[in-house]
């Protein structure tokens, strides 16, 4: 296939961590090897139509940064957790892991033994695979499948198609007659057409990520049953008297979801940043749909941007729900086809890696999406039970959407937060209440 350019959607990712993100099954009715033996034969099936993952970045004379499909490979690893940990480490099961929700902490074993390329920043894909899997037996028998994937050659909407993919060919479900799989990837890489946009870089090393790995961080995963989220989005659209006149249409479920966690975060970081501070929420968005033409559902690499909403903090802790849910949507019904050209242009003015973190502590970014098929990965032996990620691409302030098991509507909100400000927010009684506890 060749090189396929990197997209000015593309290259800001650069300084990001690699996605890591992974399934936890069952124990499969199988014996392990047949199991390994189908996902390494499936994997290498899948990467015949995801050809972009098997290769390396590179760096051409004129500077422009591509995806060499060299058919490097992408590594497969197997191993038990007590192997992984040397024997020393925590006991893990499925119900450890698909429960800790709500009340406990994410288990530090998931994000440190779990992924391969831990720690890898997007640029080093010049010289490391641009994805890798690891296989692991849990202590009960139950398997977690890790997938590590390059943030400058997938978005969430990418990796996951390549995910889907994968899991269809390993139950034999996914190819047709001529041998294609059922939802092939758009390799164009032409997000909002052919720039001649470069970002250089002053050494080979490339850039570092853009926050501070080292800092604390309480993880915890709180789940929205989709019955309390229906609840919630009545509630926000329920009308102002004086009606807002400026408010057309609906807010959406989601939308709904993000002001209560903005407003519930702000409210724990009230006394550290002071009413008058400016706080931030940054919503990723799929941008496929709002450029013209419209680029491919399946569009394969990044085709994201973020839309921020703005407000100070004492307003958004304190006023009416209502009003945080409406400016939350404003923000986002205002981000069509114009906005997403003007955050291009301003772009190849000046080329730059997307600047991820919270360096003043006023920043919530929220990234997934309770809309990606998570849960319809079946490898041939049933769905997930969870889905959890990595270390990657996490401090104070991220969060990320997950869709729940039972796939009614509710969402897992996996959220990174400093010690002290997931303290005060798990004592958040407007918050917790709609929290739901397994």
């Amino acid at each position: 296939m060749g090189e396929l350019k990197l997209s000015v959607s593309d290259m800001p990712m650069l300084s990001c961590n690699y996605i890591q993100k992974g399934l936890l099954f069952p124990r499969p009715p199988l014996p392990i090897q047949h199991v390994l033996t189908l996902l390494r034969r499936s994997l290498s099936s899948a990467l015949s139509h995801f050809p972009a993952l098997a290769g390396r970045l590179v760096t051409n004379r004129d500077g422009t940064i591509c995806i060499s499909c060299n058919d490097s490979g992408v590594p497969f690893s197997h191993c038990t957790l007590a192997a992984a940990t040397g024997g020393c480490g925590p006991v893990l099961s499925l119900p450890h892991v698909a429960l800790s929700i709500s009340t406990v902490d994410v288990p530090v074993a998931v994000k440190e033994f779990l992924f391969d390329l831990d720690g890898a920043v997007s640029y080093e894909g010049h010289f490391r695979p641009l994805a890798a899997v690891r296989v692991t037996e849990l202590s009960d028998g139950s398997l977690f499948i890790g997938c590590t994937v390059n943030h400058a050659v997938v978005d969430g909407t990418s990796f996951w198609n390549f995910f889907n993919s994968w899991a269809e060919i390993c139950r034999g479900g996914a190819l047709d007659a001529a041998g294609g799989v059922s939802r092939p990837p758009v390799l164009s890489r032409n997000f909002f057409g052919k720039s001649t946009a470069v970002l250089r870089f002053n050494d080979d090393q490339g850039p570092a990520v853009t926050f501070d790995v080292t800092a604390p961080l309480r993880e915890r995963i709180f789940r929205f049953e989709g019955e309390t989220i229906r609840k919630l989005k009545a509630l926000v659209n329920r009308p102002f008297s004086p009606p807002d006149s400026n408010r057309a249409a609906e807010i959406s479920s989601f939308q709904s979801l993000c002001a209560l966690l903005w407003r519930s975060v702000t409210r724990a970081r009230r006394s550290r940043l002071g009413d008058d501070a400016t706080v931030t929420l940054r919503m990723a968005v799929n941008c496929r749909h709002r450029v013209e033409p419209p680029v491919d559902s399946l569009y394969f690499g990044n085709a994201i941007q973020s839309i921020p909403t703005s407000a100070p903090a004492g307003d958004v802790a304190a006023r009416d729900l209502r009003w945080v849910a409406a400016l939350v949507h404003g923000s986002v019904a205002a981000y069509g086809k114009e906005t997403v050209k003007q955050v291009v242009a301003e772009w190849e003015r000046a080329p730059r890696c997307f600047p991820l973190g919270n360096p003043d502590g006023s920043v919530l970014t929220v990234g997934s999406s309770p809309r990606f098929p998570m849960f319809d990965n079946d490898f041939g032996w049933g769905r997930p039970a969870a889905v959890r990620s990595g270390r990657g691409n996490k401090f104070d302030g991220k969060a990320s959407a997950f869709p729940t098991p039972a796939g009614d509507g509710g969402v897992d909100l996996e959220l990174c937060l400093a010690p002290d400000i997931m303290a005060a927010l798990v004592c958040d009684p407007e918050f917790m209440a709609y929290v739901s506890h397994p």
